[in-house]
């Protein structure tokens, strides 16, 4: 029972964080690919793809976390291991951003040289 409950919160949490973090970063991704690439129509397109396969990864790994997890017993451990998976999902999602801003920068450096 414990684990059913863990699972509805957990993904409702998750779900709720990777979506509302994907839209944020779509509408700020614009005005920020623009800058960096200075053609709105390959900017528009590039930051759907991104906002694609950033949903894609996150909400699939959420899904196939959910199989990694062991009898919960009490509701303290319900507790522990629900926070504890929605940490990790809120580190990656943070690497995953910071990653993406970072690659753009530096492929902006890279073609401003040229």
């Amino acid at each position: 029972m414990f684990n059913i409950v863990s699972y509805l919160f957990f993904l409702s949490i998750c779900s709720y964080i990777t979506i509302d973090v994907g839209r944020r970063c779509y509408q700020a991704g614009k005005a920020y690919l623009k800058y960096l690439l200075h053609d709105e129509n390959l900017c528009l397109t590039i930051n759907r793809i991104l906002l694609g396969c950033y949903y894609l990864l996150n909400l699939g790994y959420i899904a196939i976390s959910l199989t990694t997890w062991g009898k919960i017993d009490s509701i303290e451990e319900m507790i522990k291991i629900t926070t504890v998976r929605i940490g990790y999902i809120t580190l990656i999602l943070c690497g995953l951003h910071y990653m993406n801003i970072f690659t753009l920068y530096f492929l902006r450096k890279k073609l401003t040289f040229k």
